[in-house]
């Protein structure tokens, strides 16, 4: 191991907690989603937004999952998963009640710059999740802060949606839905679809967010930093605006992953270091990269 590995494992040590969790409460939501509240005080007191957690999802499975951290409370976390294998099926089918093991929180976080206040909020399908907890994040500083949440998906959205009140320059009249939840902490947000979602943005989440950028005025277009997550090809066409508008931009990335926690690097990526291209690990160097620096 180099010395700046271990310097790396000695930072990480006692921030990952393994926690014998307490489903609170599940919700089982349109195309297959749901949303489950977990208590895990450790997790919950450690959290921030980009970080994951590494899940068991059944006894008969060995292998853990990873999934975003969506929401934050005293004791508890909550994680939006979609299924699309055996394990979240099985961990679909948890009651109330039930323990389920919890590694977390992992991860490399976004870092949110006060000299820039202006947060652009992206996310696709199950990248959703870490805008949410951003968007709550910034809440808590009531007043410095003025998110504004683009998110897309291609199935029904996992949550409550309603006609937005909150006013977006630069986006059309006829884009008015949003997330309940965002609008009730005053969190502007809206919706993109190739499904003629009524209210949606019908296109790409970069395609509105190019609009909203395009009609900022010069001094507030510079206090603009983005952050995303969501599908690869999504995450590339972020970088390339952010790029295109010379706009500072941090994605989490999503790989398969087996340990999580740097021990089997099978979830690598190759990352422009300033001594040249490197494999950096997804799980602890990541899962939250400057965009600019990621080899797509």
């Amino acid at each position: 191991m180099t010395t700046a590995a271990q310097a790396k494992a000695q930072a990480d040590r006692d921030t990952i907690f393994v926690e014998d969790g307490e489903v609170l409460a599940i919700h089982a939501l349109p195309s297959e989603q749901f949303i489950m509240r977990i208590r895990a005080p450790k997790c919950a007191a450690s959290a921030q937004p980009g970080n994951f957690v590494h899940i068991t999802c059944d006894e008969s499975l060995p292998m853990r999952r990873p999934l975003s951290i969506m929401r934050v409370g005293d004791d508890w976390i909550e994680i939006l998963y979609k299924i699309v294998g055996q394990g979240l099926r099985l961990l679909s089918r948890k009651n109330t009640g039930d323990s389920v093991s919890v590694l977390g929180p992992i991860g490399q976080p976004f870092h949110m710059s006060p000299d820039r206040p202006n947060t652009l909020l992206i996310g696709g399908g199950v990248g959703i999740p870490p805008m949410v907890y951003i968007a709550d994040w910034l809440r808590q500083d009531e007043g410095h802060w003025s998110p504004f949440a683009i998110l897309g998906s291609e199935i029904p959205f996992p949550f409550d949606l309603q006609e937005s009140s909150l006013a977006v320059d630069g986006v059309g009249s006829d884009v008015f839905s949003t997330i309940s939840l965002l609008e009730s902490w005053g969190v502007p947000a809206r919706l993109t679809s190739l499904q003629g979602y009524e209210g949606c943005h019908d296109g790409y989440v970069t395609d509105l967010a190019d609009q909203w950028l395009a009609a900022l005025p010069e001094d507030e277009l510079g206090k603009v930093e983005i952050f995303a997550c969501g599908p690869t090809p999504m995450l590339k066409a972020v970088a390339d605006l952010a790029a295109r508008y010379d706009l500072p931009c941090q994605v989490s990335l999503e790989e398969f992953m087996a340990c999580a926690v740097g021990g089997c690097a099978g979830c690598a990526v190759k990352i422009n270091t300033p001594d040249g291209e490197a494999m950096k690990r997804v799980c602890v160097d990541g899962p939250v990269f400057n965009a600019a620096t990621v080899v797509w």
